[in-house]
């Protein structure tokens, strides 16, 4: 399964994998800083961005894979914001010679007993697509993700908004017309080998996320042997985007001290 990706910069690699909510765009602000010191790529999953469904059957570690095989990189630090973090921690399992660390930003996890806050807000954005209102859905995942359960949308930055807006958007018309998909999932999941990472990792999330995410978060930290934990105020789901200075300081700082 392939993947549009781009590649910055030089240096030791370093892999940026999107949001569900988003698209390869949300990294615009990380590729003013970690190509000064790194070789960044960035990818657009199945689904998203540049990167239209080529099967029912949705392989997003594999996809991630060929991206890297396909830039040269044989090994990366992959930085993964929610799905992109789940993707990122599948493929550390699966293929661990090919990952130097984890960075896994509000990441989430299979087999999880989500609250009835979030099952709620599935049910809205399902009840919009059947409907045919993308835009109420794209609404939903605006007030859930980006802005979070205590805030307002209009804290968040306009400009933001509006790009969260387009990358939902288009994810949205790209998924039109497929009704069958289904993702590939390891066997065992990673919800049951959290034990088995063996790279340095970083678990981080925006304080205005979820508490959902928090929870998951929590236990990555725990689970996951000699994880760290850290947390971005001021932000939601989606901390490389709205607090780009912050968050791009937590990283490279994780990654310096791990020497990648």
């Amino acid at each position: 399964m392939s993947a549009w990706y781009d590649v910055h910069g030089d240096g030791p690699a370093v892999a940026l994998i999107h949001a569900g909510v988003a698209d390869s765009r949300m990294w615009e602000p990380q590729l003013h800083s970690l190509p000064d010191s790194h070789t960044v790529l960035r990818v657009d999953l199945p689904g998203f961005g540049r990167s239209p469904f080529e099967s029912d059957a949705v392989d997003y570690c594999g996809a991630l894979r060929a991206a890297l095989d396909e830039a040269g990189i044989d090994r990366a630090a992959l930085v993964g914001t929610s799905l992109g973090g789940n993707t990122a921690l599948e493929l550390a399992l699966e293929s661990p010679e090919r990952v130097a660390a984890l960075v896994l930003v509000g990441a989430g996890i299979d087999e999880n007993a989500w609250s009835e806050e979030v099952k709620a807000f599935f049910t809205a954005e399902d009840n919009a697509l059947q409907r045919g209102d993308i835009e109420a859905a794209v609404d939903e995942n605006l007030r859930m993700w980006l802005a979070g359960p205590s805030r307002n949308l209009d804290a968040v930055d306009p400009g933001v908004r509006e790009l969260v807006a387009e990358m939902q958007r288009n994810a949205f018309r790209l998924s039109e017309g497929h009704d069958n998909l289904h993702r590939v999932r390891l066997d065992p999941p990673e919800s049951r080998r959290l034990g088995e990472v063996r790279v340095p990792t970083l678990v981080v999330t925006g304080d205005e996320d979820v508490d959902d995410i928090h929870r998951i978060a929590d236990r990555l930290a725990a689970e996951i042997p000699g994880a760290s934990r850290a947390t971005v105020p001021g932000a939601a789901h989606l901390p490389s985007l709205e607090r780009p200075a912050e968050f791009d300081r937590i990283v490279l700082g994780f990654l310096a001290e791990h020497g990648v």
